[in-house]
Order: structure tokens, then C-alpha cells, then sequence
């Protein structure tokens, strides 16, 4: 909804309280409880709304979906297009192996199709609260500027309830979209140094992304190889969150820190897996090279 205001008062503020009431995501949305989502959870509430965040990984999320669906329309009218030949040809048990095979894509692709509407309701649903957040506190701003009188100090107590509300609601959101986005599989390809790496040598691997955390220790072999303890890790995708990764080289007892690096994860909502290799050192003598499919 769009709100229109043609001077400031108590009318005014009524007028865009009711507009903010009747807009009121949990009102209009069935969601589930805020503990469902990660960015609810106690201790972790947001409340700063990061618009522009959110916006870029809509963007990214909404081409990904699209680049899945492009994918599993072309493997249907593959599939399709043989269903067809198979038919003229009366190979009954592969016709109907065929057949299988399209109503399984099918399915995925209404899934999908499912899947993009529900992250595009979202979206236009937190745009309208960032809208009306907008005019609230562009409303407040313009009270503040005028004389104080007790019209205008109801009016500023009801825009700030408004205003907090719209930033409720748009965390509400948020936290619902993060539910939407699926999992980052990451790969350990291991450490890149040339002359840095030695035979015996010992590093340990830090990643997190938010509250998720990948601990993995890995030894340089005599043939140059590399040994790790563990090759997989599943990351759940966060809004507000960027990888961190910390390289560490162990000494006997003795650490030594080779390099922290942030790694945003705005380009990984794609079909295709991501190379991501990283320069831990300054210089750029020792990288790590991950591997991440969504």
C-alpha cells in the first residue's frame, strides 16, 4: 500500500498507523513461530534491518532458482522430445521408464516454480514494511522539527510504536527468507603455498559462518600431497553472514596464525560449483582453495 500525506498532525499519524496495522506481516502471513528461524533464535534477534543485504541476496537467490529451472525445463524437453520418438517406436519398457523419468522432472519444476513465488511474496512483503518504516521515521523527523505540543507528542508515540513494529516485522521476514535458501555444501581442496608448504607441516582450518563452525587439521605428506580430516561441510545460508576463515600452522605446542580472510557468499547461489581460492598471507604465499556447491 502507499501512504499520502499532505500535511503533519495527529490525522496524519492515525492515517499511517491504521495503513501500518492493516499491513502487519504476521497478520497477513501464516508464518511459523519465530524460533523456526535462525535469525530469531534468543540471543540472536537482528534488530537492524539491512535492506540493501537483503536485497542483493534476493537478487542472487531469485537468478539461482531461475538458472535450476531453465536447467530442469531443457532436461524435460530432452526428455520429452525422446518420449515422443519411444512412443512411434512401441519399446513399451522404456516408454514407460521414460515416463517416470518426465513426471519426476515435472514435479521438481512445479516445486520450484513453488519455491520462487514464495521467495518473491516474501520480498514485495518486506519492501511495503521498509516503505512504511521509511515514512514513519521521516514522519518523526518532521515532528521533531515542528513546535511541541501534546497533539504532536501522541502522534510521535504512535509513530515510534509504528515504527517499531515495521522493524519487527521486517526481521520477521527476513529470518522467513533465510529458511528459503538452502545449504552451501563446502569442499576442502586443500592449501596452495609452492615453497611455503614443506613435508611434516601441520595447519588447522577455521571456517564459520555465523554461529556454524568448521574445524578440519590437514598434514603436508612427503610426496606433497595433502591429508585432511575431514573433505565436507554443510553451511546454512545466512543473510547477515560472511565466511570467516583462519588459517592456522601448528608447531608442537606452538601456533602460529598464517591468516584470517571474510568471504562473502553472494555469488555462491548458483547450479554450477564455486571454486573459492583465497589468500591467506598478505603477500598471497599460502592460499586455500574451497570448493562450494548450492
Amino acid at each position: 500500500r502507499s501512504c499520502s500525506f499532505t500535511g503533519f498532525g495527529t490525522v496524519q499519524s492515525r492515517k499511517l498507523g491504521k495503513s501500518l496495522g492493516r499491513s502487519s506481516v504476521r497478520s497477513r502471513m501464516s508464518l511459523k513461530s519465530p524460533k523456526a528461524y535462525n535469525s530469531l533464535q534468543k540471543g540472536a534477534v537482528i534488530w537492524d534491518p539491512k535492506p540493501l543485504q537483503v536485497k542483493k541476496i534476493f537478487e542472487a537467490l531469485k537468478k539461482g532458482l531461475n538458472e535450476y529451472l531453465e536447467a530442469h525445463q531443457a532436461e524435460l524437453d530432452y526428455l520429452s522430445g525422446r518420449h515422443k520418438d519411444t512412443k512411434r517406436n512401441s519399446r513399451l519398457a522404456f516408454y514407460y521408464d521414460l515416463d517416470k523419468q518426465i513426471r519426476s522432472v515435472e514435479r521438481y519444476i512445479r516445486k520450484l516454480e513453488f519455491h520462487i513465488s514464495k521467495v518473491e511474496e516474501l520480498y514485495e512483503a518486506y519492501c511495503i514494511q521498509c516503505r512504511l518504516r521509511d515514512g514513519a521515521t521521516n514522519m518523526k523527523h518532521a515532528f521533531s522539527l515542528s513546535p511541541s505540543t501534546k497533539a504532536s507528542r501522541e502522534s510521535l508515540v504512535e509513530l515510534y510504536k509504528n515504527f517499531q513494529e515495521c522493524t519487527e516485522d521486517m526481521c520477521f521476514i527476513e529470518g522467513a527468507l533465510e529458511v528459503h535458501l538452502g545449504e552451501f555444501h563446502v569442499k576442502m581442496k586443500g592449501l596452495v603455498g609452492f615453497a611455503r608448504l614443506c613435508p611434516g607441516d601441520q595447519y588447522e582450518v577455521f571456517v564459520r559462518l555465523g554461529r556454524q563452525k568448521w574445524r578440519l587439521k590437514g598434514k603436508i605428506e612427503t610426496d606433497d600431497s595433502q591429508t585432511w580430516d575431514e573433505e565436507e561441510k554443510i553451511f546454512i545460508p545466512n543473510l547477515h553472514e560472511k565466511f570467516e576463515i583462519k588459517v592456522t600452522e601448528l608447531r608442537g605446542l606452538a601456533t602460529i596464525v598464517v591468516g584470517v580472510v571474510t568471504c562473502d557468499s553472494i555469488n555462491f547461489f548458483t547450479t554450477k560449483p564455486q571454486a573459492i581460492i583465497v589468500d591467506i598471507t598478505e603477500l598471497g604465499t599460502i592460499k586455500l582453495q574451497l570448493e562450494v556447491l548450492w
